[in-house]
């Protein structure tokens, strides 16, 4: 990446501007790299959306936005500048003869077109053909994608064919919003940068890992996508997996998008199948019914506002995930993503093994293991779990469990914690790819998912059971226990 391709003002063009992604996400995070002085001067925002506003209008409606999600207080002499960068096109994205409005805007010789399709994937083929034929695009132009990228592999194939009918793979950036996550990133430092885990990042100190994405909120809406789609297909074929590609790659030759890429597609490759003979063994499905979250009573999944009340759809996802290499070998990964749980939580516990031999039996029967606990959200930041000799005189020692904890707000007090979304964009700006996923790593995960859809299929079981609140059904326990092992609930 040179100087000038970093440094290059863009014409960002948002395709579904009005919509929820772009209202909730994408402005909010534009609008807080505005504040940080991260946006080239030159840089426009241009709102595509098939709505019948004028340029004010659709500031005004973006003032309004701000105001609505941001959750601090609206700074109107930044709003003064980023307000200046828009401007909106009322543009059917099915009628290919309106796309060439966007040549009144563009301006090709001067900025980068960054394309960011903040809408439903059926609408991708017809803005990518709606391009291509007005001529707004060029060797710089970039398009971003938004999860999903398919709902299977068949899908995705087709998606990712009419999208490189018209792009280059070097132009596509596939979003994933944890990869911009600073605790997903500082994995890489973790890892790669420090001797005390890079030489303790195997079979031999590591005894087993979990991932966990707990969500506090169900449907919220969105039961037509969501129960076409499920938790399975919707968080853990993508966020969870690329946090344990994360975990789990080997070291890459250096920092580049292709070294990086290259390390996970081996991980994703090295996953043991999930099929119809081990499926009841590896997997949990759960489906949350009516309960309590911090005091406040909430309706079950078939309870939600237009739910079918056959649905067999999961809420909840547990899974044993084995990967075979030599780094990992017998060493399980527990993966868990549920709605409607006891809080909101994200978060990777690293167990490492037992000592063999114990000294400390006044303190405790059985040594508990280190753990290495990373926090992404609510509060980011890197917990050690170790044993410490309890203060005092008495001529016995004893020990107590105690954490080291690197808490990123408190540790850098003077650094900006910002979001994955900010990240991502600016990155997708700035033309570099290191952060997006590439199509291999999204195909290969969907032909690993798609074994364990199909096996699900196969036996034909209804997801079980478990209460608003709780951490998800007691089979999920079981899963991990089985193994002599329980899951981390801190």
């Amino acid at each position: 990446m040179n100087e000038e391709t970093v440094f290059k003002p863009c014409d960002l063009v948002i395709f579904g501007a009005l919509g929820d992604l772009s209202r909730r996400k994408l402005l909010i995070s534009l609008y807080r790299l505005e504040i940080a002085n991260l946006l080239e001067a030159d840089t426009r925002i241009i709102g595509i959306d098939q709505y019948p506003f004028d340029n004010l209008g659709f500031i005004e409606i973006i003032h309004k936005s701000l105001q609505e999600f941001l959750n601090e207080t609206l700074d109107e002499q930044v709003w003064a500048l980023f307000s200046a960068r828009f401007s909106y096109l009322k543009i059917d994205l099915t009628q290919m003869d309106q796309y060439p409005l966007l040549n009144t805007v563009i301006d090709g010789q001067s900025r980068v077109m960054v394309n960011y399709f903040a809408v439903s994937p059926f609408l991708f083929t017809n803005i990518c053909q709606g391009l291509a034929g007005c001529g707004v695009l060029n060797h710089e132009s970039r398009m971003v994608m938004e999860k999903p990228i398919g709902h299977d592999l068949k899908s995705s194939k087709a998606i990712n064919d009419a999208v490189a009918e018209v792009f280059s793979e070097k132009q596509v950036y596939r979003i994933d919003h944890y990869l911009g996550k600073e605790t997903v990133l500082n994995l890489l430092a973790l890892r790669f940068a420090n001797s005390i885990f890079t030489t303790n990042w195997d079979h031999n100190t590591i005894d087993h890992i979990q991932i966990t994405v707990a969500e506090e909120v169900g449907i919220e809406g969105r039961w037509d996508y969501f129960d076409k789609t499920g938790q399975l297909r919707d968080m853990l074929q993508n966020h969870l997996l690329q946090i344990l590609t994360f975990v789990a790659m080997e070291p890459p030759v250096n920092l580049e998008a292709q070294s990086i890429h290259n390390e996970k597609i081996k991980v994703l490759a090295a996953l043991r199948p999930i099929t119809k003979e081990n499926v009841e063994r590896k997997t949990v499905r759960g489906l949350y019914s009516a309960g309590d979250i911090k005091g406040k009573s909430v309706p079950g999944y078939l309870e939600e506002a237009g739910a079918n009340a056959e649905s067999t759809t999961e809420s909840f996802v547990a899974l044993r995930v084995d990967i075979d290499n030599w780094r990992w070998a017998g060493v399980p990964f527990y993966l868990r993503t549920g709605k409607r749980m006891s809080y909101k939580r994200t978060e990777i516990v690293v167990n490492f093994k037992q000592l063999p031999h114990n000294i400390f039996k006044e303190s405790f029967a059985d040594l508990p293991s280190n753990k290495l606990i990373i926090h992404l959200q609510p509060n980011e930041g890197v917990e050690i779990q170790i044993l410490n000799k309890i203060p005092g005189i008495d001529e016995n020692i004893k020990l107590q469990k105690t954490k080291l904890d690197l808490s990123f707000s408190d540790t850098f007090k003077n650094s900006k914690i910002f979001g994955g979304y900010e990240k991502l964009v600016l990155e997708a700006m700035r033309g570099n790819p290191t952060l997006f996923l590439s199509r291999e790593e999204i195909e290969q995960a969907w032909t690993w998912i798609d074994s364990i859809q199909d096996a699900w299929a196969h036996t034909n079981a209804a997801p079980k059971p478990y209460p608003a609140g709780t951490w998800g059904p007691e089979a999920a326990d079981e899963l991990i226990a089985t193994d002599g092992r329980a899951w981390e609930e801190s």
